[in-house]
């Protein structure tokens, strides 16, 4: 279960109409984008985090593998990342505002593909 955090959004592919998440944790500070998903063991199924400024992560120190969509600053796909294992650097994906990490396999799940458009309900905007 992932920690801290007490903004919490719901993130809904719109363009296949699918739900990726509902208690995706957003990084309002520096701190809490440096730190992501570190020292945690596990992300469940409907947990995430919703990194904003983001152009590229790493997994430097985690302990699990995760799904990461890079979107623009109007919601649309720009890059995907499934299954990054633990301690590999992502490549940069230009273009992206955001980034949304999220438990391995729910991106194949879900079909999300560049293009579609993500929105984001609740608790900030992109």
């Amino acid at each position: 279960m992932i920690r801290g955090g007490d903004t919490t959004v719901r993130v809904v592919n719109r363009t296949r109409e699918i739900l990726l998440g509902d208690k995706v944790r957003t990084t309002g500070t520096f701190l809490s984008r440096l730190v992501g998903l570190l020292g945690t063991t596990a992300i469940a199924v409907g947990e995430g985090l919703w990194i904003v400024p983001c152009r590229s992560v790493h997994t430097l120190g985690m302990r699990y593998p995760i799904d990461v969509v890079f979107h623009d600053a109007r919601g649309v796909v720009v890059g995907i990342l499934e299954g990054v294992p633990p301690n590999r650097v992502g490549r940069v994906f230009r273009g992206a505002r955001g980034a949304l990490e999220l438990p391995s396999g729910i991106l194949s799940a879900t079909g999300t593909v560049p293009g579609d458009r993500l929105e984001f309900e609740g608790g900030g905007a992109a």
